[in-house]
């Protein structure tokens, strides 16, 4: 069992005056963590002293703030296999795809050390006898909330990114995978100067008071509604808000394709992590020509995926992350068949231990159902046929969520119209994950504001001040 602490101040405390939360393991409901809870006072002596060392932080010369990430990059990396395991036992992952995304955050932050020291801010076209400059600037203190359902690598952009361009930083993990962020923090404090980085943790209580924090920027990503609160928070403080919410990302299946290899593309997209993927395929629009050879491979790949006790927890479906977020995914299926959707496998939950839910098609469904209206997260393919590539546009750009969106097609006029017309970050032409490093897009309406991750990110978490030097005036007016 992981017995959690707090960083605070540069120094680690495992008091929990505030009580204290167990996280279980979603598989068999053991527990994992014992997490103290942050106090008031503890939130703000954090912010405090996280606002007296930024000064110091930022004047260290990129170069050695680039040097102190790669050692903790290698630090992280010797210790993969512990950060991924305690990942799977705190949110039930499978342990490969743990590894991948402690591995993906390795990257991320060796990214950002190679990209801050050479970020510079520009000359300007001014009086031959000045100097005229724009040059970015830590923004201070980074307040950072992250998610559970991959925390290592979302956690290795935003404190990489932060850190790299010179601000301290106050971290607070997801109270359902608190385990991972604090070994994550330690692995970076052995390398960074007392004080840079701090560790809250608790429940959605404690990020509401760090949001409420005298902070200059809390970049967050987790839910919509979470997102929407500190926004709020930001608009009262005068924070900048830097938000990757919630997502109901469709995928369109055109009728030029191989249905066979659609289904997979979507099977991947849909169950991939449980569903549990801010990415992940949430509704489905496949042309009619297409669409009974796609349904029915579709099935056959979701019911080639073992998911509850005795699956393979290196590579099998692993469970919901705990069983009130099961309710909710459920309680959408349920909903979705009381307005007329069939369930072509699955939308039944298991007995047994664990939060497990099975990999589920539901057919029929139209736009006013929930589950192709709001976020699922959960290992859930709802499918509506249409009858052209216009109507599949249409209906998919039809959301109050822009984050993701993936077409596949043959055509490449459809695929130009697609990522040109459709109201979303990021478009994915056949393949429903994949992309270049470095790729930063900005969501769109109810799914946050502000690039994530690539260089981009580093422009952020920084803020740009012009200067202009003359020499001295009167007879020494020369410098």
């Amino acid at each position: 069992m992981y017995q959690v602490q707090q960083l605070i101040a540069g120094v680690w405390d495992g008091s929990g005056d505030a009580g204290w939360l167990t996280v279980v393991d979603p598989a068999d409901g053991t527990p994992v963590s014992r997490v103290p809870v942050a106090t008031a006072a503890e939130v703000e002596a954090t912010v405090k002293a996280a606002r007296a060392m930024a000064p110091r932080w930022a004047r260290t010369a990129p170069a050695d703030r680039a040097a102190a990430l790669r050692l903790a990059a290698d630090a992280i990396e010797a210790s993969a296999d512990r950060l991924a395991e305690a990942e799977t036992a705190e949110m039930g992952r499978p342990l490969a795809a743990a590894r991948a995304g402690v591995q993906a955050g390795v990257s991320t932050l060796r990214q950002y050390a190679e990209l801050a020291p050479v970020r510079g801010g520009r000359t300007l076209g001014g009086d031959a006898e000045a100097i005229d400059l724009m040059v970015p600037q830590p923004r201070g203190v980074v307040a950072v909330v992250t998610p559970w359902n991959d925390p290592v690598a979302v956690s290795c952009g935003l404190l990489g990114a932060a850190l790299a361009t010179g601000n301290t930083v106050v971290y607070k993990p997801s109270e359902r995978s608190t385990a991972s962020g604090w070994l994550l923090a330690r692995l970076l404090d052995q390398h960074l100067p007392s004080g840079v980085l701090s560790l809250l943790t608790g429940g959605a209580e404690v990020g509401a008071a760090l949001a409420a924090q005298e902070v200059d920027v809390v970049a967050h990503v987790g839910s919509t509604a979470t997102g929407r609160s500190i926004a709020a928070a930001c608009a009262r403080s005068g924070a900048k808000a830097l938000l990757e919410n919630g997502g109901s990302d469709p995928l369109i299946v055109d009728g030029d394709v191989d249905p066979l290899w659609a289904a997979e593309q979507a099977a991947t997209g849909a169950f991939a992590n449980a569903g549990q993927l801010c990415v992940a395929v949430e509704r489905i629009y496949v042309l009619r020509p297409v669409s009974t050879r796609f349904l029915a491979a579709l099935v056959e790949r979701a019911e080639a995926l073992r998911s509850g006790p005795g699956r393979d927890p290196i590579s099998d479906l692993g469970p919901l992350v705990d069983r009130r977020h099961r309710d909710l995914v459920h309680g959408q299926v349920q909903a979705a068949v009381a307005d007329g959707a069939t369930v072509l496998t699955g939308g039944t939950v298991p007995d047994g231990p664990g939060s497990f839910y099975p990999p589920t098609v539901l057919a029929e469904c139209t736009d006013q159902m929930a589950v192709m209206r709001e976020e699922t997260f959960g290992p859930v393919a709802p499918v509506m046929v249409v009858d052209s590539f216009d109507e599949a546009l249409s209906r998919a750009s039809y959301s109050p969520y822009g984050l993701a969106a993936t077409v596949l097609t043959g055509s490449m006029n459809h695929a130009q119209r697609a990522w040109r017309e459709l109201p979303v970050g990021t478009v994915k032409i056949n393949a429903v994950f994949g992309g270049a490093p470095g790729g930063a897009a900005e969501p769109r309406g109810g799914s946050g504001q502000g690039f994530g991750y690539g260089p981009e990110l580093l422009d952020e978490l920084t803020v740009t001040k012009v200067v202009h030097i003359e020499g001295p005036g009167g007879d020494g007016g020369r410098w």
